[in-house]
């Protein structure tokens, strides 16, 4: 029988508790639900706004994966959507996760959450710049970082602060607070330093996504930059063989980052980060903190 629970008033079933989703761990899929609940208080600013994404792996990261924007069969009607149209259906509509009961019947469905650098009332008009730092093997987290770094101060030369986090992968997410400024604007500024990183490090980074050029680089993605892009969004669980999640970090870590295993933080690691730095993310949301996005040279 699936269980039914109450959520600040909405009654939900959640089922297969029991079911393993973490096959290197073990985890199962009440673990994960019992995560987004714990977490729920710090990931949900992340989320609340956005029209959400999904990437669905039901049967764990072995299983069948797929990526969504339409709302899934049986959305509630008490979840949330938002219109944004697309040019192959113009009245398309995407979730927005507002609260914890439209969390908790996400993470239900088994999903990771992807949001766009824009908020729903203002379309294509981004809050947020961000620096996917992929690394090509052999090359690791640990170049990221000495990338991630360059990034942050060459954005301070521009006035303009950024945060980090772990993609939850193999690699880092820059996030940079700017004033709302169009997404066609912004991609092109995050392009303009890609571009400048590659020249700076020319035997380190990468800002093109030929995988020729990859291997031993850190490939600077700025294309997530574009109104129809989206990025992992923090504080979500990845579909990998252990529950890894895409978290933030302190540039104290990414400084001292020696090994590739000093940043991979999982599902049981996040409360206890929470306790002892509350959300590190939160400054994304301080208009004092967003920065102008400078003219042409």
């Amino acid at each position: 029988m699936t269980p039914i629970t109450e959520v600040e008033g909405r009654r939900l079933a959640l089922s297969n508790l029991d079911k393993i989703l973490h096959p290197a761990t073990g985890t199962t899929k009440g673990e994960l639900l019992h995560y987004y609940a714990t977490v729920g208080t710090a990931f949900l600013p992340h989320l609340r706004d956005r029209p959400v994404s999904f990437l669905r792996y039901p049967d764990g990261p072995d299983g069948q994966l797929f990526f969504t924007k339409n709302p899934p069969p049986g959305t509630p009607a008490w979840v949330k959507t938002t219109p944004v149209p697309r040019s192959e259906d113009p009245r398309a509509r995407q979730v927005m996760i507002q609260d914890l009961p439209s969390l908790m019947w996400a993470a239900n469905l088994v999903v990771e959450f992807h949001t766009p650098q824009w908020r729903s009332d203002s379309p294509a008009v981004a809050d947020r710049i961000v620096f996917d730092l992929d690394p090509g093997p052999p090359a690791t987290v640990v170049e990221c970082c000495r990338v991630a770094l360059w990034l942050r101060e060459r954005l301070a030369e521009d006035g303009l602060e950024a945060f980090v986090k772990t993609s939850g992968a193999k690699g880092l997410h820059l996030l940079v607070p700017v004033e709302p400024t169009p997404s066609d604007q912004v991609s092109a500024y995050a392009k303009q330093l890609a571009v400048l990183a590659e020249a700076d490090h020319p035997a380190l980074v990468v800002h093109r996504m030929a995988r020729a050029l990859r291997p031993g680089k850190v490939f600077v993605d700025f294309s997530q930059n574009a109104a129809a892009k989206t990025t992992a969004t923090p504080y979500t669980l990845r579909a990998r063989s252990r529950p890894t999640v895409s978290a933030p970090v302190t540039w104290e870590e990414v400084e001292a980052c020696g090994d590739p295993g000093e940043l991979v933080l999982l599902m049981d690691d996040i409360a206890p980060r929470l306790e002892r730095y509350g959300d590190l993310l939160a400054p994304l949301f301080d208009p004092d903190r967003a920065g102008a996005l400078p003219g042409p040279p």
